[in-house]
């Protein structure tokens, strides 16, 4: 490569003088959500030269369902799982260090039974079990120690039930739980006196359960429009009507309160009558909160089943339950034992409630034993407690000795949650403002940032409507004048209009001219209004995105902040007229923006009201259940937007005096012309500019000047600085500090992206300064999207491939039948034709009929639908400029061609909505005008179409009747139709999302290719961004799709040979060989391109060859140029064609880069290793630190310390979440196996074989009845089916009673381990994790390689000894050779070829073709894929028993079947590049 690079060097020197200008050295980058394809070329576009300097693909394995999810738009991180675990672990952790602080008080107070207090460590370990142990208190070896209130219970049960105790027939009395006494001590507590260790067992329950604590706004967002809520009722009557074709019956089932639900089901609800079912009912209503009636008068509610995700409704029906009997909780489970003692309570009686219930009735309780027992609760007492809890820290001593034993035990102990840990690092910094501090330790003085502030706070709200009124334009719709003057046309018609946006939550185009038309004519009635603002609406519309098809546009936020404290205000008594200053909205904004607990938040509205005298009750009434801010952020400080906001604001609203004093000290020098080295000589000339020569100039600033004025710059970038070395890059990636992307997708990306470039500048520029010229970039279109657009992304896909599957069904359909001429099923451009043809179909006024719809929605139709659809949309497309009709039988012909609305020749726009089919005859006359100006050209003018025919061409008004008719559904496409010249927005809204680029990216290699002049932006003008439209256009023009046909062809060929048919590749005509194929059935989520990882690299190459003026040209940027008119501006981009394209088959195609461009790509794309990154860390050191007590001067102070000691940080899940139990069977079972049981919900899966391996050989036999009863398992064991064998459980058991049935034991054979070594840990065990499989050790034996899987466990344990991970010898002694791991690249020789004389820095594109790489291994199977497959043509399938890669869709030998490759493959070293070493 560098041997190539200075003959290309030396040749250039030889050129003639005139033609030189040196080549450029460009780096193009492809980035995926897992991908990064790179190229590096030299190129000198104008002459025509250039060469590939280099070209790669770097893969960054990831979990597919990671992946696809990030893709669908789902924000979950692969650390999502981790954390919800750890916070699981933590809440464990608590509740265990609360019942350690209650032991030590209750060990004072000598409230515990003495079997539980000896058995816990009261001087080493405060409070927690010795060794081990886990006592219950209320058990002493087996017996319940609370007998006297058990006796006590058991009477009050004989009063209410005594149907409860009889002898059974073995002779033995019925039992009564002895748990349910603690239910009767907490009702019994409430009024009367209990023993000291009772009242330890009450308060250790509550700490075991101590409810939901419930932030602000945790509620359910309430819809007025709807009234979801959780209902049990009893079921009156049930009605059954005949069954429908699909077997199922109609059931109208009648409730208690009137109610009449209506479902269908397979199986029987008669049984339902007389029993009470749980619903979630939603009921509709008016805006006035009156129930909405159906057609026939009937008030509209839907009832569903609740599942998991309405415990909101459950816990808010459960607490009104509980409010309504007016008792505590306690009180008010006792109380329903009593009634029904088959009651379940956890999960069924009281589900999650407010923490508040469980709080006062442990209020109730203390308050009351210590009013009875007082000796037990005195002063000294508890002075002893504090002592025990804090023994350093005297300060909470003194506060908790001021309080008494209530507060210690509900305050201090058990309800005692932490104030929740800001967020604040995730917030981001501002670019223009910092906070100076002195540091105590250095005494020196440091600066920090400042973060952005909340979009919520008035400052930001006032800037936000400032800048968004300076950047208002009205439009005149037909002719794009802008006509904003007529509208503003004094200072105070701005500030009036400042005013009103003020007052306003948002404003959209209609409620911005409503204010104009009101303002313009004051004395105007309604109904004239009306009319007049529908002329207005189709005549202007203003410069924010809009819809001209509808009239719509977007809405924009005005200031939300103040207009609802203004809504909540109004429900206030007596308020104060004017009372909302902007102080007070400040201030009354940040109580509610900060206060997150609900008691708290309650009690600063109570202040807020007395400290400015509002009616108390009603404020807190109306503020109570004011709705959270939403966690969104400006782009700058409030400190930043209170300098700006001086300079912006105007007319009464400005006061010189409210600009800080550094900047009026700035402004006087500026217009005094005072020498200030502060002030750059730009802003002296912008003031020049803008004639800033007095001080009442400057007010109503532009964001951007007042920058200047303020910051003396306007840039966001605080630091614009250049990397001269690959140095400078490498301490970059050093101090790069993790998750500060927040996306740890994206982080992965860009953290590689940056290794991959320091890589190419060391290797091919030697880490030298200015070796990359440019650097082009374009993103994978899901990197840069946020996840609602992803998610959004994610469905149309979806659609489209729906679409696409459908279109090739109908051509195949169409290939049948032999009126239809020239159908090519396989033709990307037939494709299309027919795409176009049916969406013009559809975007039609005409109904259209319902069956129709759905066979246009399916993806996959029968052949009978197509028949029916062909039939149907045979005579309904219509050609736009003759109106006459395109039958589908000629649509293949030459007669008919896709046509631009808009001509490519005049802007680029590519997509469906700009292209419609014609006549071809029609369409050569039409050339590059506009759809309307050629029918306004060319209106009545009669086109012979075929030897034959003639058509005439429109009139205007034909024309546009036509057009709105058939276009009615498709606003897009007609409104193209109707241009008579390319506005400017649409030319800006394509430019937007070429710069949009990941800013983060773009700033970060700006620093590597930033000139020496005038590059000052964030973004290096030298970083070119592109977009996935460009690479498409430019491929096709390239070659390079036919150079990707060629490289996949081999797969596809194999394939036919596979399946012993032509099914895998298609004849092309044209080009006079076989194409790559799929056949439709497997067509569903197939891409040609994805199969290969090198197409990463493809796409880099053609980014890097994408000049800045393919960009501008297909970008239409010409349109932009203020200083041209229309004329002008179509020269410079006809001027621009002639640069860039050659007309080839009358078609204008971009030039290639350099003649042998196409011939290059193909070498380089053969010899591309595509490079794999690994992720093998197992284990790493973690480094914890506690805070400690330590003395300083005699004062106790807290500090923070290192723990001593290694800790090991696990970076793989050690096992599956199930925990099993070994048990013993009579039954054979495997070497090195054990049985295990594991318990499982009884489900509609449970087939004959899953029901023969329960434990349980009597439940086997009962559910085995029951299914053979039933026929299915569908129906067996569904909800219904599952309640009706448990009500006649004893019919399928011989007619003997038994338990109902819910859930069994499973047992299965396997090699588990165990989850511990101590306690019961020891008895439980565990498989290991799916993917823990990291190294595969290769062996040397006698004559032949042996091979072992070390299981991660073992890893773990070497890795912590510090051995490597793979033994050096295994059992039999035979010495390691290699070990692999996924993702390791391996070669496999050719028969005969010898290890020691491959030169594998210099590979040949045949021996390339033999690299693999591992993708798995288990025992002794290892399992390989050609390095270069990303996917498969077609996975396995069992039916047909065919698929690319055998059985599991991996390999255990070659393709061609040569030889196995664990037994004579050779590891390779990848570095990032692609460069082969042998490991």
């Amino acid at each position: 490569m560098h041997l190539l690079l200075e003959l290309t060097i030396s040749f250039l020197l030889f050129l003639p003088h005139q033609n030189i200008k040196r080549m450029k050295r460009i780096l193009g980058l492809d980035l995926g959500s897992n991908s990064i394809g790179w190229a590096l070329v030299q190129q000198n576009f104008e002459n025509e030269q250039g060469q590939i300097m280099a070209a790669g693909s770097r893969i960054i394995p990831m979990d597919q369902s990671i992946l696809g999810d990030f893709e669908k738009g789902n924000t979950v991180s692969q650390t999502a799982e981790r954390t919800a675990y750890r916070s699981t672990r933590r809440l464990r952790e608590r509740h265990l260090l609360r019942r350690e602080r209650l032991h030590r008080v209750f060990h004072i107070l000598g409230f515990l039974p003495p079997h539980y207090d000896s058995q816990i460590d009261f001087s080493k370990r405060y409070g927690k079990f010795i060794d081990d142990a886990e006592p219950k208190i209320a058990y002493n070896k087996g017996n319940f120690i609370f007998m006297d209130s058990f006796n006590e219970m058991i009477e009050d049960f004989r009063k209410h039930q005594p149907q409860l105790f009889y002898k059974k027939s073995n002779g033995e009395e019925s039992k009564i739980p002895y748990d349910w006494t603690i239910y009767y001590l907490r009702k019994k507590a409430l009024s009367q006196k209990i023993t000291q260790q009772e009242l330890a067992w009450l308060i250790l329950h509550f700490n075991q359960k101590r409810g939901y604590y419930q932030l602000r706004g945790e509620e359910e967002t309430e819809n007025p429009n709807k009234e979801v809520a959780f209902h049990s009722l009893k079921v009156v009557d049930v009605e059954a009507e005949a069954p429908n074709k699909k077997g199922e019956i109609w059931y109208t089932i009648r409730l208690e309160n009137g109610w009449i639900y209506r479902r269908t089901s397979k199986i029987p609800l008669d049984d339902w009558k007389g029993k009470t079912r749980d619903f979630i009912v939603t009921t509709d209503l008016n805006d006035d909160g009156t129930i909405k009636l159906d057609k026939e008068g009937k008030e509209k509610r839907s009832f569903r089943a609740p599942d998991e995700n309405d415990w909101n409704l459950l816990k808010k029906k459960t607490e009104h339950d509980i409010d309504f009997s007016g008792k505590t909780v306690g009180a008010y489970i006792y109380d329903h034992l009593l009634q029904n003692p088959n009651q379940k309570i956890k999960g069924k009686l009281v589900r999650t409630i407010e923490r508040k219930y469980y709080k006062d009735e442990l209020k109730a309780i203390l308050a009351k034993q210590i009013a009875l027992q007082p000796e037990l609760f005195t002063e000294t007492l508890l002075a002893d407690c504090i002592r025990e809890l804090y023994r350093k820290n005297e300060t909470q001593q003194q506060n908790l000795l001021s309080k008494d034993f209530l507060h210690l035990f509900v305050e201090d102990i058990i309800f005692y949650q932490r104030p929740l840990r800001s967020k604040k690092s995730t917030i981001a910094n501002c670019t223009l403002e910092k906070r100076s501090y002195i540091d105590k330790e250095t005494n020196e003085r440091k600066d920090t940032p400042i973060k952005v502030c909340a979009k919520s706070n008035p400052y930001y709200q006032e800037f936000r409507v400032l800048q968004w009124l300076q950047n208002l334009r009205i439009y005149e719709i037909e002719t794009d004048r802008e006509v904003t003057a007529e509208f503003i046309e004094t200072a105070q018609d701005y500030e009036a209009l400042f005013n009103f946006l003020m007052s306003q939550k948002e404003i959209d185009n209609e409620g911005l001219l409503k204010y104009f038309l009101f303002a313009k004519n004051p004395q105007i009635k309604d109904k004239v209004a009306k009319s007049e603002l529908k002329k207005w609406l189709t005549t202007y519309r203003w410069n924010y995105v809009y819809d001209a098809a509808d009239n719509s546009s977007k809405k924009y936020p005005m200031n939300e902040t103040g207009y609802e404290l203004q809504r909540y205000l109004q429900k206030i008594e007596g308020l104060p007229v004017n009372f909302l200053t902007f102080d007070i909205t400040y201030r009354l904004w940040h109580l509610l923006y900060s206060v997150k607990d609900k008691v708290e938040f309650e009690k600063a509205l109570k202040k807020f009201a007395q400290k400015y005298q509002l009616d108390e009750a009603s404020f807190v009434d109306s503020f109570k259940n004011f709705k959270p801010y939403p966690n969104e952020y400006g782009s700058f400080s409030e400190k930043a937007i209170k300098k700006l906001l001086p300079l912006m604001r105007f007319g009464n609203h400005w006061d010189f005096n409210c600009i800080d004093v550094s900047t009026q000290k700035r402004i006087d020098d500026l217009i005094n012309g005072v020498a200030n080295d502060e002030i750059r000589t730009i802003i002296r000339e912008k003031a020049e500019k803008y004639q800033l020569n007095s001080e009442s100039c400057f007010q109503g600033l532009p964001l951007w000047l007042a920058q200047y004025v303020v910051y003396n710059r306007h840039a966001e970038a605080t630091d614009i600085e250049k990397w001269t070395s690959v140095s400078d890059l490498e301490t970059y990636l050093e101090d790069f500090k993790q998750h500060s992307l927040r996306n740890p997708i994206v982080e992965q990306v860009v953290t590689e992206t940056l290794r991959v470039v320091r890589d190419i500048w060391q290797q091919y520029g030697g880490g030298q300064a200015n070796f990359f010229d440019e650097i082009h970039i374009e993103l994978g279109r899901e990197l840069k999207k946020t996840a609602e657009e992803r998610k959004q992304l994610s469905d149309k896909n979806q659609e489209n491939e729906n679409t696409n599957l459908r279109i090739k069904k109908l051509l195949a359909e169409l290939k049948e039948d032999a009126s239809i001429q020239n159908v090519r099923p396989y033709s990307l451009v037939q494709q299309e034709l027919l795409k176009i043809y049916e969406e013009g179909v559809f975007s039609a006024t005409d109904e259209v009929e319902e069956d129709i719809q759905k066979i246009r929605k399916k993806a996959e139709p029968s052949k009978a639908d197509l028949q029916r659809y062909k039939l149907w949309l045979e005579q309904k497309y219509k050609s736009p400029y003759t109106g006459e009709v395109i039958s589908l039988t000629k649509l293949f012909t030459e007669e008919y061609e896709i046509e631009h609305i808009i001509p490519q020749s005049r802007y680029y726009d590519d997509s469906l909505s700009n292209k419609v089919i014609c006549e071809s005859a029609v369409n050569k006359l039409k050339t590059n005008q506009l759809g309307l100006e050629f029918i306004q050209n060319h209106h009545g003018e009669k086109v012979r179409i075929t030897a034959n025919k003639e058509v005439i061409i429109f009139t205007e008004e034909q024309y546009k009747e036509f057009v709105k008719k058939h276009y009615a559904n498709n606003s897009a496409k007609q409104q193209k139709l109707l241009l008579n010249e390319i506005p400017e927005k649409m030319v800006a809204r394509q430019l937007n999302d070429t710069r949009y680029i990941s800013k983060y990216v773009s700033e970060i290699l700006s620093k590597i290719v930033r000139s020496d002049e005038k590059d000052e932006g964030i973004n290096s003008k030298n970083v070119i961004p592109c977009t996935g439209k460009i690479t498409t256009a430019l491929k096709q023009d390239w070659g390079l799709n036919d150079v990707w046909n060629e490289l996949i062809l081999p797969r596809f060929e194999r394939m036919n040979q596979l399946t012993q048919t032509q099914l895998f590749t298609s004849y092309n005509d044209r080009l006079q060989k076989n194409l790559p194929t799929v056949p439709i059935e497997y067509s569903r989520g197939f891409q040609k391109k994805r199969i290969d990882h090198r197409h990463h690299a493809m796409d880099a190459l053609v980014i890097a060859c994408a000049t800045r003026e393919h960009i501008n040209y297909m970008n239409n940027q010409h349109a932009l140029d203020k200083s041209k008119d229309k004329k002008e501006k179509q020269q410079s981009r006809i001027d621009l064609r002639t640069i860039l394209c050659e007309k080839k088959n009358n078609n204008w195609q971009f030039k290639k880069p350099w003649s042998t461009f196409t011939q290059e790509a193909k070498e380089a794309l053969e010899h591309i290793v595509v490079s794999f990154k690994q992720n093998l860390r197992v284990i790493n050191k973690a480094t914890n630190y506690y805070e400690k007590w330590e003395e300083k001067n005699g004062v106790l102070v807290k500090k923070k310390v290192k723990q001593e000691g290694t800790n090991w940080a696990i970076r793989k899940p050690l096992h599956k979440e199930t925990v099993s139990g070994k048990i013993v069977l009579d039954r054979k079972i495997g070497k090195d196996k054990i049985l295990t049981a594991t318990r499982k919900a009884v489900d509609i899966t449970f087939t004959e074989k899953i029901i023969s391996s329960i434990t349980d050989t009597g439940i086997q036999k009962i559910l085995l009845n029951y299914l053979k009863y039933k026929g299915s398992p569908e129906v067996a064991f569904s909800a219904e089916g599952l309640e009706e064998l448990n009500k006649n459980i004893a019919q399928y058991n011989n007619g003997k009673k038994h338990q109902p049935i819910y859930k069994v034991r499973i047992f299965e054979e396997g090699s588990k381990f165990p989850l511990g070594e101590t306690g019961a840990k020891a008895t439980k065990y565990v498989e290991a994790a799916k993917g823990t499989n990291l190294f595969f050790g290769v062996y040397q034996g006698k004559g032949k390689r042996t091979y072992a899987t070390i299981p991660l466990n073992e890893v773990i344990e070497r890795q912590k000894q510090g051995l490597p991970s793979v033994p050096e010898r295994n059992e039999k002694g035979e010495p390691l050779l290699f070990s692999l791991s996924p993702n390791d690249l391996v070669y496999v020789p050719m028969e005969g070829e010898i290890a020691e004389t491959i030169d594998f820095n210099n590979l040949s594109k045949e021996q390339k073709e033999r690299i693999y790489k591992t993708v798995s291994f288990t025992g002794n199977e290892c399992h390989f894929v050609k390095s270069t497959i990303a996917s498969l043509i077609k996975s396995y399938d069992a039916k047909s028993k065919i698929g690319e890669l055998g059985s599991l869709n991996k390999l255990e030998v070659t393709i061609s079947g040569d030889s196995r490759i664990k037994e004579v493959c050779i590891k390779l070293k990848v570095d990032r590049l692609g460069n082969i070493t042998k490991a």
